[in-house]
């Protein structure tokens, strides 16, 4: 039995695909979750290790995720198996091949993820006309360049600061990922006044409690650097992330990097899931216990989606990020405040409200989930 139906339900998936070219080194897997509100949006991941498994739990993040977000689009997720660093021709050849080959699925529009980006979904656009997070050169809104996801994170992380009895003003951040999402979290949040005390990447850890220079980082970031070459600070091994003593900790890199092992080091009041499915559910429940607010993947990352579905139905970056920051901020504050309410963990919450918005819109459907 496929990995990915040990997990289905009544939602879904709806659809599992894999995509095999052997003369092209091409291996894919398209999870189609639910489309009962619409067609899926959800980006292409690009990674040596992804599993079937994985894309399934990223499909159900985006059900979820675009139900949470109001959004008349259903979840679905892609991945091709490769490293995303190879070079730029054979990368251009495995996507377009991938695409031509999901060419008839109506149901998915592809989004940049974890090791693409819009230069890769103009390949997809080419290919088959269907994919958001355009160059702007084409009409689209480039969601890492402008920092769609991290906008959204500024406005999680104001609503649940509140929710914490903190303030944005002053607060500590720990960023686990210093990636398209994690610099533009941190650019955000340092205008209001908050002070990053660490970031990570896939070389190790920066940590420095006077406070890291994001404009300096940025710099050495754009020129391909690490967080290690910051002139300033402590560096140490990848995992030191998680144990620097912070009020807002974001991961913002591949999944499952907290669980029951580690949870326990973390020394933080928030912790805000830029990745998407980051933590393990014993971990989240633990950190539940533990009196640490957990914002869940799909209300606290939905700005990339939202701008994505804006720009599919040819709106502004302005107009995007207003909604962005309504939707993000009214649902982190009703998510945190139906927890408390209930005492039950905020995942518990927001997968509630995000389910009965699908379960809704399929029965309105012949067959439910299609």
């Amino acid at each position: 039995m496929n990995d990915a139906f040990t997990h289905a339900d009544d939602l879904g998936p709806a659809k599992i695909i894999h995509v095999y070219e052997p003369s092209l080194g091409l291996k894919g897997t398209l999870v189609v979750d639910n489309v009962a509100r619409g067609p899926s949006i959800g980006g292409l991941r690009m990674a040596p290790d992804v599993t079937t498994a994985e894309c399934f739990r990223l499909a159900r993040a985006m059900t979820l995720k675009n139900a949470a977000a109001g959004l008349a689009h259903g979840g679905g997720k892609s991945v091709l198996q490769a490293d995303p660093r190879m070079p730029r021709a054979q990368k251009e050849t495995l996507i377009r091949a991938f695409a031509h080959a999901l060419r008839n699925e109506q149901d998915y529009i592809f989004g940049p993820d974890m090791g693409t980006d819009e230069t890769c979904m103009a390949w997809v656009h080419d290919e088959i006309g269907r994919a958001v997070g355009l160059p702007a050169e084409l009409g689209g809104i480039p969601l890492d360049e402008i920092g769609a996801t991290g906008w959204g994170l500024r406005h999680a992380a104001e609503s649940a600061a509140n929710h914490c009895g903190f303030k944005l003003a002053g607060a500590r951040v720990a960023i686990q990922g210093y990636g398209a999402v994690g610099k533009h979290a941190a650019r955000f949040l340092v205008e209001q006044g908050a002070v990053l005390v660490g970031a990570s990447d896939t070389h190790g850890t920066l940590a420095d409690p006077k406070g890291i220079d994001i404009a300096e980082l940025a710099r050495l970031k754009d020129q391909g650097k690490s967080v290690l070459d910051y002139p300033r600070g402590v560096t140490s091994g990848i995992d030191a992330i998680i144990d620097i003593e912070c009020e807002i900790w974001i991961p913002a890199a591949r999944p499952d990097v907290i669980d029951e092992s580690n949870e326990g080091r973390l020394n933080t009041r928030l912790v805000l899931q830029g990745a998407n499915i980051p933590c393990t559910d014993a971990a989240e429940r633990a950190l539940h216990r533990r009196g640490v607010v957990v914002v869940p993947d799909f209300i606290a990352n939905a700005g990339g989606v939202i701008c994505a579905a804006m720009e599919y139905r040819g709106a502004t970056q302005e107009a995007a990020f207003a909604v962005i920051s309504e939707k993000i901020r009214a649902n982190t504050g009703e998510v945190l405040e139906e927890a408390r309410r209930g005492g039950i963990t905020p995942r518990e919450a927001a997968t509630g409200l995000a389910a009965k918005r699908v379960r809704q819109a399929m029965a309105h459907r012949r067959f439910g989930v299609f």
